[in-house]
């Protein structure tokens, strides 16, 4: 595997085997929002993908690896490997970059964007309801188990992309980012309702401020639009 002879056999090969498979599976789990969390710890990233690719080198006997793993074509292999997961990975980014660029846009309407806090997960600066918006988000996606239909997906991608045809190609790397598309639609979605809402809230107070000059339009307008954008988070929330 790696032209080097450690006397071991089968049982070396064998390792490097799953190294090898780990590497698209490691680099898919660090490029993910959930799993590539800061508070995650390396050793269970490291952990995960090394029984996943246990599995995968047991449920897919096909799969081959180079014959030299320190090798041009085996780096190049390598490569590939990396290029898969990081793409399945950012994919999953971006999904959970649209509610949290919704999250934004409705903070901005309702006055609240001085209202930042850190976020953990991206070791950055969020939003309040930026963070609300990402928990709630992580709950649903545990609830309803999508991260085993990710981590299926993941297995099932040496299915479709085995080792060797890993180069995704310009079409396949335009598919992939046009995925932002869907996460800029998403957010949309997501932040238009309450983002009407706060619209005709700012429409109401400045024909108020215009009609009664005297009123103040900073203590009036702030509390109003906080009010109704928190009433209508409420009143669009799906029910349970």
């Amino acid at each position: 595997m790696i032209a080097l002879d450690f006397g071991l056999g089968a049982i070396e090969q064998d390792f490097w085997r799953v190294v090898f498979l780990m590497t698209r599976i490691g680099a898919a789990l660090f490029a993910a929002p959930f799993f590539g969390a800061a508070a995650v710890p390396l050793t269970a990233r490291i952990s995960v993908a090394w029984a996943l690719a246990i599995f995968v080198a047991v449920w897919f006997p096909q799969v081959t690896t180079p014959p030299v793993l320190f090798s041009v074509a085996g780096l190049l292999a390598i490569a590939g490997e990396v290029a898969v997961g990081l793409a399945l990975g950012f994919v999953l980014q971006i999904a959970f970059a649209a509610p949290t660029l919704a999250a934004e846009v409705i903070g901005g309407g309702m006055g609240m964007s001085m209202a930042v806090s850190a976020d953990p997960s991206g070791a950055g600066q969020t939003t309040a309801f930026g963070q609300y918006f990402t928990i709630v988000l992580v709950l649903i996606f545990l609830t309803v188990g999508a991260h085993l239909q990710w981590i299926a997906l993941l297995v099932e991608s040496y299915r479709s992309f085995p080792p060797g045809e890993t180069w995704l190609g310009a079409d396949r790397f335009e598919l992939v980012a046009s995925f932002a598309g869907a996460m800029f639609e998403t957010a949309v979605r997501i932040a238009l309702p309450v983002t009407l809402v706060l619209l005709l809230v700012q429409a109401l107070t400045g024909v108020l401020s215009r009609s009664a000059p005297s009123l103040n339009l900073f203590a009036l307008g702030l509390p109003a639009g906080v009010l109704d954008g928190i009433a209508a988070l409420i009143d669009c929330s799906p029910p349970p």
